[in-house]
């Protein structure tokens, strides 16, 4: 007996690998475990807002802010069914109701003290009954 393969969409390439990255990189350079559950996203806004502490321009922090938004948008993904879309170089993730998600863009917002990814998921998974 074979088990069915279940594919992901080519729009969640790029994401899940820049999530991979991010968990592999704060497990080796922070110390820091992230197990892509809803509840790790309070340690990453955390991680965020040290960050900002510290005042690196938002410039200089693309591809990290990229890859804790792709982590985030990972774990909408495990947690509601939902799925990466892409387009023009933009990536959200669409849940199973419907709803499109920009967690790339909510990171950048958490940056500059705007945004919540933590807060984003909790939105994100409200009434899919999978958190």
């Amino acid at each position: 007996m074979t088990t069915p393969h279940h594919s992901r969409p080519a729009a969640a390439s790029k994401p899940v690998r820049w999530a991979a990255d991010t968990v592999a990189a704060m497990r080796e350079g922070a110390r820091l475990r992230l197990d892509y559950s809803p509840n790790s996203l309070w340690s990453v806004d955390r991680m965020i807002a040290a960050i900002r502490r510290e005042g690196a321009p938002i410039a200089a922090l693309e591809t990290v802010l990229r890859g804790f938004g792709a982590y985030a948008g990972e774990v909408i993904v495990r947690g509601s069914g939902g799925e990466w879309w892409a387009t023009g170089g933009d990536h959200w993730v669409r849940t199973p109701d419907g709803r499109l998600w920009d967690p790339v863009e909510e990171a950048r917002r958490c940056y500059t003290a705007d945004g919540s990814l933590r807060l984003l998921c909790r939105d994100a998974l409200r009434g899919t009954g999978r958190h």
